[in-house]
């Protein structure tokens, strides 16, 4: 295990949030193609996009003390930028992700997933009512994979790996979860725009485009 796979610095994490929101970009489409819930408006796409990448300016060309100061601005710029219910949700995800790393210059697996956890649990209660079967779930399974990864003394890319396959699977279930995308034939749109920034995030760190 590398001192890179150990440890995510300020700067690796801002790679980690803007290669996030460019696979999102790139995929924006296909995500609005599968918004059938709570309404039919196909827009999920558009909304995750525009709430990162408000994120993103707001980090964007800075150089920052910490990963605590880092995520603290993105999260802010998230919320800023927030636009529909899964911009808001994201929006809390990140709020509650940038608080699990206050005050922190850097972060390993643990401190990471910890992040994302204490991210979850806010999102969850940011929701009148949850409804699982969504972007709730799959941020839910994400955390737990992850967790458990870096308890094994796993490294930040392997931590990653496993979270996202979790992810994944918890997203291709949905349409067991929600009838209304089992009828539409769709997986959750805002749980694969979060899967796409996930994707996007965990490539950056292992160093690919």
């Amino acid at each position: 295990m590398t001192l890179n796979d150990q440890q995510i610095s300020a700067a690796r994490l801002g790679e980690f949030f803007t290669a996030g929101c460019a696979c999102l970009q790139e995929h924006q489409k296909q995500v609005d193609a599968l918004n059938v819930f709570p309404v039919p408006d196909g827009d999920t796409g558009v909304n995750m996009y525009l709430t990162i990448n408000s994120a993103v300016k707001n980090i964007s060309g800075q150089s920052f003390a910490g990963v605590g100061e880092l995520a603290a601005k993105f999260a802010l710029g998230a919320l800023m930028g927030a636009r529909g219910n899964s911009g808001v949700i994201l929006s809390q995800l990140l709020r509650g992700f940038s608080q699990g790393l206050t005050g922190r210059k850097t972060t390993d697996a643990r401190g990471f997933a910890a992040a994302i956890q204490k991210g979850v649990d806010l999102s969850y209660k940011s929701v009148m009512k949850p409804v699982e079967g969504t972007i709730l779930t799959v941020a839910r399974h994400f955390a737990a994979a992850a967790t458990a990864a870096a308890a094994e003394g796993l490294g930040v890319n392997e931590t990653l790996s496993r979270a996202i396959e979790a992810a994944q699977q918890a997203l291709d279930d949905t349409p067991n979860i929600l009838p209304v995308l089992k009828e539409a034939g769709v997986v959750d749109a805002g749980g694969q725009g979060l899967l796409y920034i996930f994707r996007g995030g965990a490539a950056a760190l292992r160093g690919e485009a």
